[in-house]
């Protein structure tokens, strides 16, 4: 472990301005700001081959700021993790317990500092920047290749926030640096059918008990217990049924992308709208369409294939919606920007738009970012969200069952949870105007 990294765990209270300077000081003599842990203890046990963790001093950080601190000592902490930023620190990194910074303060409880709203602004800082580099296919280059490890850990102290004795406490994270005793979740591969749309229309589906899944796999498609975020879905595309607040629009045209279970489809049907459009591109789900007699309701029009061709055409057919709901499976949020330019062209002026809202559901804080990501490009489009807190169902959170007389989780049948947060945002879009 580096002094940077001592530093970055308060080993001296107060907090104080010195902390501040030297970080700078690291920081302005070389040292990157996504220095791990791990690099420099590779490199003191010459262990050659790289981690598979990313323990920076944006975690330390937040694992070391103390609950008690005082408004004095959680400005200073605020500036330091500004100074990282301004460095290159990463927001997203995961250490040896697969935790980013933001997970940290999660789960210590301390989302409430100001450190928390910086790191879920950073995050939205880079992924609009991570979308332009994408766009002109520039390469990134790591900070830490061409790094001078002996100088880092040789470093002399600089002031008395900072020691050159190894602690007890630093021989102990050492230890749990052990090489290959880590097990960090691995996700899919670029082409399997929960990351690739193509892919994932040339599996086979199943439709299981309270589920859809992959038949392979078990990739959970759609699952019963989002029936409740489909109640709220389906309630919020019938908002945009009303031209204004008293008056009924004469015509209401529904359109939801993504049948899946069908759960929020026979919710708009009970609603009784003038003509309901379902898109859907599986051909499994499309036979279950067909199977259960959805082709041959009268105010019901399915369109067979994927939303990207189909609704174009109903752009040029001069169709309009009341509301339009968006739920789809392997298609990622630079999918849903595309649907944006067909979102504004599609929605009637009093409108409403919404989608099932797992963007980055697997971990809060980057739930979080997405959320602010939403906002700020739906703007773009002249379209405001208003995000509507909803808890979601405790069953989610039950371990696997321990004996046949306990239940088990709603995640037994599929390969693995894809919820983590405690509350669903429900999105309700509109015209800013409306």
């Amino acid at each position: 472990m580096s002094e940077l990294h001592y530093l970055c765990k308060f080993p001296q209270r107060p907090i104080t301005n010195a902390y501040i300077d030297n970080l700078k000081y690291y920081l302005k003599n070389g040292i990157p700001a996504t220095y791990t842990v791990e690099e420099a203890y590779n490199y003191t046990n010459n262990i050659e081959e790289e981690p598979t963790t990313t323990t920076t001093p944006l975690h330390l950080i937040c694992t070391h700021v103390p609950k008690d601190a005082t408004p004095d000592e959680a400005a200073i902490v605020s500036q330091l993790v500004e100074i990282l930023f301004e460095y290159g620190a990463g927001w997203s990194f995961t250490d040896i317990n697969n935790n980013t910074p933001g997970c940290i303060l999660i789960e210590r409880g301390l989302q409430h500092l100001p450190i928390y709203q910086q790191i879920v602004e950073a995050g939205v800082r880079a992924e609009l920047l991570l979308r332009k580099v994408g766009e002109y296919d520039m390469e990134v280059i790591s900070d830490t290749e061409d790094l001078d490890h002996e100088a880092i850990v040789g470093e002399k102290e600089v002031t008395e926030v900072t020691k050159d004795t190894v602690t007890e406490e630093t021989t102990t994270d050492q230890i749990k640096l052990e090489p290959n005793a880590v097990q960090v979740d691995q996700d899919d591969e670029p082409d399997a059918p929960s990351q690739n749309q193509q892919s994932y229309l040339n599996t086979k589906l199943e439709y299981i008990d309270d589920a859809l899944v992959t038949k392979d796999r078990k990739d959970g498609v759609m699952m019963s217990w989002e029936s409740d975020i489909m109640k709220l879905g389906a309630d919020t595309l019938f908002k945009g049924a009303y031209i204004e607040e008293n008056e009924l629009d004469s015509e209401i045209n529904v359109l939801n992308i993504g049948f899946g279970m069908g759960i929020i489809d026979t919710m708009i049907q009970d609603k009784h709208p003038t003509m309901h459009y379902i898109c859907e591109a599986h051909p499994d789900v499309l036979e279950k369409l067909k199977t259960d007699g959805w082709f041959d309701k009268l105010n019901v029009k399915i369109l067979p294939g994927r939303w990207q061709d189909q609704l174009p055409k109903l752009l040029n057919e001069g169709v309009f919606f009341n509301g339009i709901y968006y739920d789809t499976f392997s298609e990622h949020y630079s999918d849903m920007l595309d649907l944006f330019d067909l979102i504004v062209g599609l929605l009637k002026p009093h409108g409403v738009f919404s989608f099932f809202n797992g963007l980055g559901a697997d971990r809060q804080v980057i739930y979080q970012v997405y959320q602010k990501l939403v906002e700020l490009d739906l703007e773009n489009y002249g379209l405001q969200c208003k995000f509507i807190d909803v808890d979601v169902p405790g069953t989610l959170f039950k371990g696997d069952k321990k004996s046949d007389d306990e239940d088990g989780s709603v995640w037994d049948n599929v390969k693995r949870s894809y919820w983590s947060c405690p509350t669903y945002y429900h999105p309700e879009i509109k015209f800013i105007d409306f």
